[in-house]
């Protein structure tokens, strides 16, 4: 912006809390010009945030979350209109989350008790557009036009450095959330005026330090709200108030740690019962038709205990497959039942001759496996409309609006980062080309005809406004917006306010996901199962036997990882692990390598992590398996 930034007249000021990414290295070598705050641990946002107000020298002070994208004259825009409003102590901008939704809390009330009641139970969502109950959010109020509001979001809060010296900074009382109302009221009481902004807007990519719906969320934010009812409502029902929204932090939180609960239980509880039954059918089939055609039948134990305990290992290989994903693949189900085949065959094969009840079950179960999984999943895909279950497609129908230099770069991108994705065609954004499928202003028509559910803007051809103004006008249940900035290796988006920012990136650190993460604790721990069930060999091997079974016991525990890092080197930058058994190196050893050799066989080991090398190093070490 050119009237802020053109004079040399704004202070950047960045505040980490304690972050493990390597941003503050970033940000040191590469924006020299940022005044920037390394804490060492996490103070909160008040207190963060005061860290860097009580330095700055400006006339304004603007709060600005790190999960934001301003528009190029958003500063421009709000600073004109503090400085045409001398009254005007704090402002608030149109804010709309990464799918182009308008954010509520863009416009707010002052919560007081009613309001907060009113909140609490529900009635402001049921009666958005009443003056009583809408108070909140101001519903009742345009979105569209300038307002007088009580609350400002901490999101981006503009406000001036002498109003901030008149009333005071940010309540460090308030360690995250309530400290934006507590500000916002004291400025009102100081004299002067909170306005809701709309003529620019920004995009906040929320959801990143809390989830909503989590009892933490709960609990941090309700307790916000007592901090602000004890501090200002004192003698006007504060007692009542408080009682009120203590009764609403465990109702609440109950609330979610059930559902948390039943929605991670369902599917696993789903899927036992259902192929319990059918191994249920199965066994009374067989012991009759097969196995005791004479009379007879198989003992309780293999009923209760073994039949119980190969739906166990099936499901054991369904999560390490990923089979337990909200939107799990058909894939995912074929890898997670023929990993669990083969380990009950293998214990299968090592039991005693009394103890092996029929294999046939076994393969027939598999089957029945196979089938009960997928039609679970095929079910609840239907019943969630595509939430949970099996993902309808896993390919997006994607376009990408940039010039011809950036359509290529982007489409590099994307393939590097294995991005699952049918690029019907890129639409130019500024000079038309050969390749393209249409301009800037054929894209709705263009998202219409290819059924596009995902539009992948360059941010080097595209400003901020015009990203969020086509936000705005395609915005759709099913539409995903991301935003790929000049010369950098990733590209950004975030789905709603309640789910994490998406993120695609070239894949530097492979064993940090999730899904990588529950692969190899679920390796840990089945295979540690089996080391114990296959000792006797093992043993044979030359496997010491205090260190075996100290290692089978500390793999299962967590304290150990059967394949990791090469020990002795610090591996800083890379994702934590537990202590490794064996590693890369182990096969040839680690005398007379250096310590930048080693960390460059762990970032190598980090980056391209898989089950199969894991295996591979676990068979080519089979007689190490007791190492110290």
């Amino acid at each position: 912006m050119d009237e802020v930034y053109g004079a040399g007249s704004c202070e950047v000021f960045v505040v980490d809390n304690n972050s493990v990414d390597g941003s503050v290295e970033l940000i040191a070598e590469r924006f020299p010009e940022v005044h920037l705050i390394a804490n060492k641990d996490n103070p909160g946002f008040s207190k963060a945030n005061n860290q860097a107000i009580r330095i700055s020298e400006g006339e304004y002070v603007l709060l600005l979350n790190p999960d934001t994208v301003v528009e190029e004259d958003t500063f421009t825009k709000t600073v004109r209109f503090m400085d045409a409003h001398p009254e005007a102590g704090g402002l608030g901008v149109y804010m709309v989350d990464g799918k182009g939704n308008f954010l509520p809390e863009s416009k707010r009330g002052l919560p007081t008790p009613e309001v907060a009641f009113y909140k609490i139970f529900g009635l402001s969502a049921l009666f958005k557009g009443s003056r009583r109950f809408g108070k909140y959010h101001l519903t009742f109020l345009s979105r569209d036009e300038t307002h007088d509001v009580d609350v400002l979001s901490g999101a981006f809060m503009l406000m001036r450095k002498k109003t901030l010296d008149e009333v005071g900074l940010l309540d460090e009382d308030f360690f995250m959330y309530g400290e934006d109302i507590d500000l916002s009221y004291r400025i009102q009481k100081g004299g002067y005026r909170n306005y809701y902004f709309p003529d620019t807007r920004i995009i906040h990519y929320k959801g990143e330090s809390t989830k909503k719906g989590s009892a933490n969320y709960v609990f941090v934010f309700y307790n916000a709200m007592i901090i602000f009812a004890r501090k200002h409502f004192a003698g006007q029902g504060a007692g009542l108030y408080i009682r009120i929204i203590q009764l609403a932090i465990y109702l609440r939180a109950t609330l979610a740690l059930v559902r948390r609960a039943a929605k991670k239980a369902l599917l696993p509880l789903l899927d036992f019962s259902i192929l319990y039954a059918c191994m249920w059918g199965i066994k009374s089939y067989w012991e009759v038709n097969h196995k005791y055609v004479e009379g007879g039948r198989y003992p309780e134990i293999f009923a209760f205990v073994y039949i119980p305990a190969y739906i166990l290992l099936w499901q054991a290989g369904g999560l390490m497959a990923g089979m337990y994903k909200a939107r799990s693949r058909v894939q995912d189900v074929l890898r997670g039942v023929f990993t669990g085949t083969v380990i009950i065959l293998l214990i299968y094969a090592l039991l005693p001759e009394h103890m092996r009840f029929s294999r046939g079950i076994i393969l027939a179960g598999s089957v029945l496996a196979l089938a009960s999984f997928a039609l679970v999943r095929y079910a609840m895909g239907r019943l969630t409309k595509g939430r949970t279950g099996f993902a309808p497609d896993d390919k997006k129908r994607s376009i990408i609006v940039a010039n011809l230099e950036e359509n290529v770069r982007i489409r590099q991108l994307l393939h590097q980062t294995r991005h699952q994705s049918e690029i019907i065609g890129t639409v130019s954004a500024g000079e038309r080309f050969q390749a393209d499928i249409g301009s800037m202003e054929q894209l709705p028509e263009i998202v219409r005809i290819f059924r596009v559910n995902e539009i992948i803007f360059s941010g080097k051809e595209l400003s901020a406004e015009q990203i969020i103004l086509h936000m705005s006008v395609l915005s759709a249940p099913d539409m995903e917006f991301k935003t790929a900035p000049p010369e950098s290796m990733y590209i950004i988006g975030s789905n709603s306010v309640n789910t994490q920012g998406e993120l695609y990136m070239v894949d530097m650190q492979s064993i940090a996901k999730p899904e990588n993460r529950r692969k190899k604790r679920s390796f840990d721990i089945l295979f540690s199962l089996a080391a114990f069930l296959c000792s006797p060999l093992l043993l044979l091997a030359g496997n010491a036997p205090g260190g075996l079974f100290a290692n089978i016991g500390a793999c299962l525990s967590g304290k150990r990882t059967w394949v990791g890092y090469v020990p002795g080197e610090s591996g800083e930058k890379l994702p934590a692990l537990a202590p490794s058994v064996l590693h890369p190196l182990s096969r040839g050893g680690t005398a007379g390598l250096d310590a930048r050799t080693l960390h460059n066989c762990n970032l190598l080991y980090a980056k391209n992590y898989s089950l199969e090398e894991d295996i591979r190093i676990i068979i080519r070490n089979i007689r190490k398996l007791g190492s110290r």
